[in-house]
């Protein structure tokens, strides 16, 4: 009886046992199940995934759109080879709208040749903040090297620009003592390079860069069409041989604006193949003036047309504004305009010659390039040889030569400069009209009329010259 009474307090305790394990056991799995939340988050350090490293980009960037060569390995200590960053920054901008490499200032980062080729998405940009300078010993140009350092091939729309500077170290080039060192080392170079050049390019657009001491040519332009030039700054000794400007061949659609070129040879050369140019506001010198040619060289055709030379200042050059071709040439130069020039000092400032010759002798040809319809106004200042030479084929003359408000004055101090030849122009079988004022008077006289003794010498512009660069 009495376990029977003390059944329901025995069965309460039970009870009260059994919900107390539960409550322990829930507990537990609650921890279980809390440790279990927890793990993914120590995976994220495991070998497949490193701990803060995220997704690989494509191409290191800066921003958006933006390659420094510094992401792709340029170490910008003017010693280590930082060609293979350039290269790599330039691929990479290549591929995107609007990309652009990104040379930063403060640094000076040593390139070998290369060549940036396209083509590419429109509108890259290079950003030359720093300074690139090419190797300085010739021994390091491979021999397939020497066309150019920096050269763009197969590019459109493209830019170059910045405040930066790109060195080419030519002066081992130019010493001749160097020369003969590299001789005894059996190893002479063929050729210079230039310093940047463009190939078969379209819509390119060079703006504020310096570029020095090229071993050649400064800035070349081959077989491209539409080209601007503005404010940049262009630098070589004045006894630095070969080292022109700004080059252009076969090239369309120029203009050349607001730069200073100081060099050992033309500051502006247009070659065959040019036409459809206008250099402006231009200060040029020391070097060899502004030139069209040499054209016509090993009986070559020449085809130059249209081309607008103003507002130039010209101080301390070989010419001002000239032609030169060689006897034995074929083609036509053009519709030449060279107005609003101040030269100083400038041994010859009016240059049209038809004989030229960079030897100490040239063999005499009949033929020679065609030369038409050339406008010279306002050319005034001061020269220290002579004021005009027109030197024309003798049986090519040049024709429809007009020379207006000339006035040019022996510079002061020259010293025996008062001779019959140095104050008078030259003019050889060249007819044209003159229009003053005129300084020295020498100039009114010195083109022939177009018609004089029934000799009408515009049946030249008609002759198969004229069809050679017709296409």
């Amino acid at each position: 009886m009495k376990i029977i009474k003390s059944s329901p307090l025995l069965a309460m305790l039970l009870g009260l046992i059994i919900i107390a394990a539960a409550i322990s056991t829930i507990s537990v799995e609650g921890r279980k199940h809390h440790v279990k939340r927890i793990k993914p988050k120590h995976r994220r350090h495991s070998k497949d995934t490193p701990a803060g490293s995220p997704a690989p980009a494509p191409y290191p960037s800066t921003h958006d759109g933006v390659f420094n060569i510094l992401a792709f390995g340029a170490k910008g200590d003017g010693v280590s080879d930082d060609s293979k960053a350039l290269v790599g920054a330039w691929k990479a901008a290549c591929k995107v709208a609007g990309g652009k490499v990104e040379i930063p200032a403060g640094k000076e980062f040593m390139v070998k040749a290369v060549t940036l080729q396209g083509p590419c998405n429109e509108n890259t940009v290079v950003q030359i903040e720093g300074t690139l300078v090419a190797p300085a010993k010739i021994g390091s140009w491979s021999k397939s090297s020497l066309f150019q350092w920096l050269n763009f091939k197969w590019v459109s729309h493209v830019t170059i620009q910045g405040s930066g500077t790109l060195d080419a170290r030519g002066s081992n080039w130019w010493n001749l003592d160097n020369y003969q060192t590299q001789k005894r080392n059996k190893y002479i170079p063929p050729m210079k390079p230039t310093a940047l050049r463009f190939y078969s390019s379209g819509n390119v657009t060079v703006r504020d860069i310096s570029i020095m001491n090229s071993p050649l040519c400064h800035l070349k332009f081959d077989d491209s069409d539409g080209v601007k030039v503005n404010n940049i700054t262009i630098s070589s000794p004045e006894n630095s041989p070969n080292t022109d400007g700004i080059h252009l061949q076969n090239t369309r659609n120029v203009e050349i604006q607001h730069s200073n070129i100081a060099c050992g040879d033309d500051c502006v050369s247009i070659q065959t193949g040019s036409s459809n140019v206008h250099i402006h506001h231009i200060s040029c010198g020391p070097g060899h003036g502004i030139s069209i040619g040499s054209l016509g060289k090993d009986k070559t055709v020449a085809c130059v047309s249209d081309i607008i030379v103003e507002d130039i200042s010209i101080q301390n050059t070989l010419a001002g504004v000239r032609i030169k071709t060689w006897q034995g040439g074929l083609g036509v130069v053009k519709n030449l305009t060279f107005s609003n020039i101040q030269v100083t000092d400038v041994q010859v400032p009016i240059v049209i010659d038809q004989y030229y010759c960079d030897k100490s002798k040239c063999k005499n040809q009949t033929s020679a390039v065609s030369i038409s319809d050339v406008k010279y106004n306002n050319i005034v200042g001061s020269f220290t040889a002579q004021p005009v030479r027109i030197a024309c084929s003798n049986n090519v003359p040049c024709m429809n030569v007009d020379l207006m408000d000339i006035r040019l004055r022996p510079s002061g101090g020259i010293r025996g400069l008062q001779t019959h030849q140095q104050q008078h122009a030259l003019c050889w079988n060249s007819y044209g009209k003159t229009q003053g004022p005129l300084v020295p008077s020498s100039i009114g006289y010195c083109l022939k009329k177009s018609n004089i003794d029934g000799y009408y010498p515009k049946r030249f512009i008609a002759s198969s010259q004229e069809k050679l660069c017709s296409s």
